[in-house]
Protein backbone atom coordinates (compact mmCIF):
# COMPACT_ATOMS: atom_id res chain seq x y z
CA UNK A 1 0.00 0.00 0.00
CA UNK A 2 1.09 3.63 0.09
CA UNK A 3 3.67 4.99 2.54
CA UNK A 4 0.93 5.98 4.96
CA UNK A 5 -0.44 2.43 4.72
CA UNK A 6 -3.58 3.62 3.01
CA UNK A 7 -4.52 2.42 -0.47
CA UNK A 8 -5.02 4.91 -3.29
CA UNK A 9 -8.20 3.12 -4.43
CA UNK A 10 -10.40 0.36 -3.01
CA UNK A 11 -13.36 -1.60 -4.25
CA UNK A 12 -15.10 -4.92 -4.47
CA UNK A 13 -18.07 -6.93 -5.57
CA UNK A 14 -21.71 -6.20 -4.93
CA UNK A 15 -22.10 -8.54 -1.95
CA UNK A 16 -18.75 -7.69 -0.30
CA UNK A 17 -17.33 -11.23 -0.41
CA UNK A 18 -14.41 -10.02 -2.55
CA UNK A 19 -12.57 -6.74 -1.91
CA UNK A 20 -9.40 -5.21 -3.35
CA UNK A 21 -6.98 -2.33 -2.85
CA UNK A 22 -4.75 -0.46 -5.29
CA UNK A 23 -1.62 1.31 -4.02
CA UNK A 24 -0.77 3.39 -7.13
CA UNK A 25 -2.74 5.24 -9.77
CA UNK A 26 -3.79 3.11 -12.76
CA UNK A 27 -1.53 3.29 -15.84
CA UNK A 28 -4.55 3.87 -18.06
CA UNK A 29 -8.31 3.77 -17.87
CA UNK A 30 -10.24 2.65 -20.90
CA UNK A 31 -13.51 1.45 -22.35
CA UNK A 32 -13.69 -1.71 -24.44
CA UNK A 33 -16.54 -2.30 -26.86
CA UNK A 34 -15.38 -5.72 -28.15
CA UNK A 35 -17.95 -8.48 -28.21
CA UNK A 36 -16.10 -10.51 -25.56
CA UNK A 37 -16.18 -7.57 -23.12
CA UNK A 38 -19.86 -6.95 -23.89
CA UNK A 39 -20.66 -10.55 -22.95
CA UNK A 40 -18.34 -10.60 -19.91
CA UNK A 41 -19.88 -7.43 -18.46
CA UNK A 42 -23.46 -8.01 -19.63
CA UNK A 43 -23.38 -4.43 -20.90
CA UNK A 44 -22.82 -2.53 -24.15
CA UNK A 45 -19.18 -1.95 -23.15
CA UNK A 46 -16.79 -2.56 -20.27
CA UNK A 47 -14.57 -0.02 -18.53
CA UNK A 48 -11.22 -0.96 -17.01
CA UNK A 49 -8.44 0.54 -14.89
CA UNK A 50 -5.09 -1.00 -15.91
CA UNK A 51 -2.92 -1.69 -12.85
CA UNK A 52 0.51 -3.26 -12.23
CA UNK A 53 -0.06 -6.49 -10.29
CA UNK A 54 2.50 -5.33 -7.72
CA UNK A 55 0.26 -2.34 -6.94
CA UNK A 56 -2.84 -4.51 -6.52
CA UNK A 57 -4.10 -6.89 -3.82
CA UNK A 58 -7.24 -8.87 -3.13
CA UNK A 59 -7.91 -7.85 0.49
CA UNK A 60 -10.95 -10.02 1.22
CA UNK A 61 -11.97 -13.30 -0.36
CA UNK A 62 -10.67 -14.83 -3.56
CA UNK A 63 -12.48 -14.36 -6.84
CA UNK A 64 -13.36 -17.19 -9.18
CA UNK A 65 -11.95 -17.04 -12.70
CA UNK A 66 -13.06 -17.89 -16.21
CA UNK A 67 -10.61 -18.41 -19.05
CA UNK A 68 -12.40 -16.34 -21.70
CA UNK A 69 -9.78 -16.88 -24.41
CA UNK A 70 -6.41 -18.49 -25.01
CA UNK A 71 -4.70 -15.38 -23.60
CA UNK A 72 -7.04 -14.06 -20.89
CA UNK A 73 -8.73 -14.76 -17.57
CA UNK A 74 -11.68 -12.87 -16.14
CA UNK A 75 -12.20 -12.76 -12.37
CA UNK A 76 -15.65 -12.56 -10.79
CA UNK A 77 -17.34 -13.05 -7.43
CA UNK A 78 -18.73 -16.57 -7.18
CA UNK A 79 -21.25 -15.46 -4.54
CA UNK A 80 -22.95 -12.56 -6.37
CA UNK A 81 -21.61 -12.81 -9.92
CA UNK A 82 -20.03 -9.35 -10.09
CA UNK A 83 -17.45 -9.20 -12.91
CA UNK A 84 -14.21 -7.87 -11.38
CA UNK A 85 -11.28 -8.02 -13.79
CA UNK A 86 -9.60 -8.93 -17.03
CA UNK A 87 -6.02 -10.18 -16.99
CA UNK A 88 -3.69 -11.72 -19.51
CA UNK A 89 -2.52 -15.18 -18.46
CA UNK A 90 0.94 -14.78 -16.88
CA UNK A 91 0.88 -11.04 -17.63
CA UNK A 92 2.24 -8.33 -15.28
CA UNK A 93 -0.97 -6.30 -15.13
CA UNK A 94 -4.59 -6.66 -14.08
CA UNK A 95 -7.47 -4.59 -15.44
CA UNK A 96 -10.13 -3.90 -12.82
CA UNK A 97 -13.66 -3.03 -13.90
CA UNK A 98 -14.18 0.62 -12.99
CA UNK A 99 -17.72 0.09 -11.70
CA UNK A 100 -16.33 -2.06 -8.88
CA UNK A 101 -14.27 0.77 -7.36
CA UNK A 102 -15.69 2.42 -4.24
CA UNK A 103 -15.18 5.76 -6.00
CA UNK A 104 -15.71 5.04 -9.72
CA UNK A 105 -15.70 8.79 -10.32
CA UNK A 106 -11.93 8.67 -9.62
CA UNK A 107 -11.24 6.34 -12.55
CA UNK A 108 -12.24 8.24 -15.69
CA UNK A 109 -11.68 6.57 -19.08
CA UNK A 110 -9.38 8.34 -21.53
CA UNK A 111 -9.49 5.92 -24.50
CA UNK A 112 -11.64 3.31 -26.23
CA UNK A 113 -10.84 -0.08 -27.75
CA UNK A 114 -12.79 -2.69 -29.70
CA UNK A 115 -14.71 0.00 -31.53
CA UNK A 116 -15.51 -2.42 -34.37
CA UNK A 117 -18.22 -3.78 -32.03
CA UNK A 118 -19.37 -0.44 -30.59
CA UNK A 119 -23.16 -0.32 -30.69
CA UNK A 120 -24.42 2.56 -32.80
CA UNK A 121 -26.68 3.96 -30.11
CA UNK A 122 -23.91 4.27 -27.48
CA UNK A 123 -22.71 7.64 -28.85
CA UNK A 124 -26.10 9.26 -28.10
CA UNK A 125 -26.51 8.11 -24.47
CA UNK A 126 -25.75 11.56 -23.02
CA UNK A 127 -28.61 13.04 -25.04
CA UNK A 128 -31.30 10.63 -23.84
CA UNK A 129 -33.95 11.92 -21.41
CA UNK A 130 -32.84 11.10 -17.87
CA UNK A 131 -33.99 11.11 -14.26
CA UNK A 132 -32.62 10.15 -10.87
CA UNK A 133 -33.52 6.86 -9.21
CA UNK A 134 -35.79 8.75 -6.80
CA UNK A 135 -37.56 10.45 -9.69
CA UNK A 136 -38.01 7.06 -11.37
CA UNK A 137 -39.43 5.21 -8.34
CA UNK A 138 -40.77 8.07 -6.22
CA UNK A 139 -40.04 8.73 -2.53
CA UNK A 140 -42.70 6.31 -1.27
CA UNK A 141 -41.28 3.33 -3.16
CA UNK A 142 -37.69 4.36 -2.35
CA UNK A 143 -38.55 4.30 1.36
CA UNK A 144 -39.52 0.60 1.07
CA UNK A 145 -36.35 -0.58 -0.70
CA UNK A 146 -33.74 -2.29 1.46
CA UNK A 147 -30.33 -2.65 -0.20
CA UNK A 148 -28.35 -5.85 0.34
CA UNK A 149 -25.36 -4.38 -1.48
CA UNK A 150 -22.06 -3.98 0.34
CA UNK A 151 -21.32 -0.31 1.10
CA UNK A 152 -18.64 1.50 -0.90
CA UNK A 153 -16.02 1.12 1.85
CA UNK A 154 -14.54 -1.53 4.14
Amino acid sequence: MTEAGKPVLTGGCQCGAVRFAVSAAPAKISICHCRMCQKASGAPFASYADIEKGDFAWTKGTPSAFRSSSIAMRDFCAACGTPLSFRRIDGPRIEIMTGTFDRPDHVVPTRQYGTESRLGWVVGIANLPSQTTQQNYGPEKMATIVSHQHPDHD
